[in-house]
């Protein structure tokens, strides 16, 4: 059986019969792993366990784990710190600064893929413009050339730990202020403006980019659907001017900035035509249902070659890891980044 273009969510601590029912079928691809599905890390080392025994190969395992906010599991995991702070650091140490956005995707990545999950959603590499809430200091900096040297650094570290990294909101979701959870964004820039929003993905894409996530915002000089829809911005801006190959995502399709498309199986045949390889469709068990339904029969075997490419690689147990010297030393490094007090920095 192979990977199929539907990533679905889990509601418990471990699978239910209805869960296993689903997750067998050929249309899903991966799971994604939220707060709620975790009480201890031996729970949910079994959890992601009971995941990729239901079929061969394996379903992705994924979760939201970037660090600051965003960072679904807490307790006996490092916590990492926003990715602002490490862009702040660049007035200070340059060096030091990519160092530490190296070692943070090595621990984040080295800590997941030590109880089976496959790829955390990150880094965040939008510009903080200062406008938009729901990214804020998510983003490293305003600054698009730091933007894109702190992302490469970050995504070597998760590459050498052995995850793929997977750069959002593509093309850029820092220069609006509506939450696309909650609301449709518009962007009102035009083509040339967008610019340097695009900027961290060339160069993150000519250092072997495996992922991207498009962002539900409707850039209306542009196409007058949301980029997560978009042939313009999926095909012929990422894949073909940018010369992307890497796997697609969309964002969640629940999210209130996909209901312009219609109902969640309309949302998931648009996102895939315009060319996602993968598409999220969180909280929403009756839509997934629909949209199984919908999609009967469905397949892309160059999507299932990009998707099987997402398969985490680890190379330590989580007693290996804890026990290591990298493991360590990154651990050390975070917690003094933590306890340093805020810069306060214009951009």
């Amino acid at each position: 059986m192979t990977l199929g273009p539907l990533m679905i969510d889990v509601a418990g601590t471990s699978l239910t019969g209805e869960d296993r029912q689903l997750l067998s079928n050929p249309l899903v691809g991966g799971v994604i792993l939220f707060t709620r599905n975790f009480a201890s890390v031996e729970q949910l080392t079994e959890l992601v366990r009971e995941i990729r025994a239901v079929r061969t190969p394996a379903l992705l395992v994924s979760v939201d784990h970037e660090g600051g906010r965003v960072q679904r599991f807490r307790r006996d995991f490092t916590v990492l710190p926003p990715m602002r702070m490490i862009g702040r650091n660049y007035a200070v140490d340059k060096q030091a600064a990519r160092e530490l956005a190296e070692q943070c995707g090595w621990l984040m990545a080295a800590e997941l893929l030590a109880i089976g999950i496959d790829i955390s959603f990150a880094p965040v590499v939008d510009l903080d413009y200062g406008a938009s809430t729901v990214i804020g200091d998510r983003a490293f900096h305003r600054e698009a050339d730091i933007v894109a040297e702190a992302a490469i650094a970050f995504m070597h570290g998760m590459r050498d730990a052995g995850m793929a990294a997977t750069a959002k909101h593509f093309p850029g979701h820092g220069a609006v202020v509506a939450d696309s959870h909650v609301a449709l964004p518009v962007d009102g820039r035009s083509y040339g403006d967008i610019g340097d929003d695009m900027q961290p993905y060339r160069r993150l894409i000519d250092n072997g980019l495996p992922a991207v996530m498009m962002a539900h915002v409707v850039y209306e000089q542009i196409d007058r659907l949301p980029a997560s829809f978009s042939k313009r911005w999926i095909q012929d801006e990422l894949r073909g001017r940018l010369g992307f190959t890497g796997a697609v995502f969309s964002d969640d399709l629940t999210m209130e900035g996909a209901s312009i498309i219609g109902d969640m199986p309309a949302r998931a045949r648009t996102a895939l035509a315009a060319g996602c390889d993968m598409v999220p469709i969180c909280n929403n068990r009756p839509g997934v249902l629909a949209t199984v339904a919908a999609l009967d029969g469905y397949t892309d075997p160059v999507s299932q070659m990009r998707l099987a490419r997402m398969r985490g690689k680890p190379s330590f147990s989580r007693s290996e890891l804890l026990a290591s010297a990298q493991w360590r030393g990154c651990e050390q490094a975070v917690a003094r980044c933590m306890e340093r007090p805020s810069l306060e920095l214009n951009g």
